[in-house]
């Protein structure tokens, strides 16, 4: 589990034959896990300056795959541990999908990132609600529900200590969205579907009082 702050900016060192290596001061143990630009990943190799991770084809089909090319900037987080204290909120590091940097514009001592969104994780996306950008756990503040747009507000110091400064327009990022709206979703779509118009589901309603 992860809480969307950012710990360092490492390097691409490789990325060839599945295998992703890092150039980072970070020290995780083989078997760690470790948020690669939001994703989950597991470390296979470590050394005194870099680590090594392993993509699975899954991971590949739905990751922006193209910023891991050697000489990219990525965000990096460590898992966190035991009494930890929490700040940005609860992520898993399994990316929902992917997004594209649709506009920017400076909004007084920030920025706002538009963000164009796969119209099918709409519903797990409110008005200041939490969403987790290539790792970065940021507050939606617009959801523009006709165009499938998110619009973002960066501050300068999240603009200078991440790699969103290095964002252009048809950048594509990835994208995790809250967990809890995730899983109220999963409820809600799926609490009839098994049972509606059953004798079945009137029998377990029934053993209930």
């Amino acid at each position: 589990m992860f809480n969307g702050l950012i710990r360092e900016i490492g390097i691409v060192k490789s990325y060839k034959n599945s295998i992703l290596e890092i150039e980072s001061s970070l020290k995780p143990k083989i078997g760690d896990s470790i948020a690669i630009n939001g994703a989950c990943l597991t470390a296979v190799k470590t050394g005194s300056d870099f680590f090594s991770v392993q993509l699975s084809p899954e991971s590949e089909t739905l990751l922006a795959i193209e910023n891991f090319q050697p000489g990219k900037r990525v965000h990096l987080e460590t898992a966190m541990a035991m009494g930890d204290r929490f700040e940005g909120h609860i992520i898993q590091g399994h990316i929902d999908s992917i997004g594209t940097i649709h506009k920017i514009d400076k909004f007084g001592n920030s920025y706002n990132f538009y963000i164009l969104v796969s119209k099918n994780i709409l519903k797990f996306i409110v008005p200041k609600g939490s969403i987790a950008i290539d790792g970065v756990s940021l507050t939606i503040n617009e959801v523009i529900i006709s165009e499938a747009i998110i619009r973002l507000t960066i501050i300068n110091h999240t603009l200078k200590n991440s790699i969103f400064n290095e964002y252009l327009i048809g950048h594509r990022v990835n994208i995790e969205t809250d967990i809890f709206a995730r899983y109220i979703s999963h409820i809600i779509d799926n609490r009839f579907s098994n049972y509606s118009d059953s004798w079945d589901y009137i029998d377990k309603i029934m053993a209930r009082y």
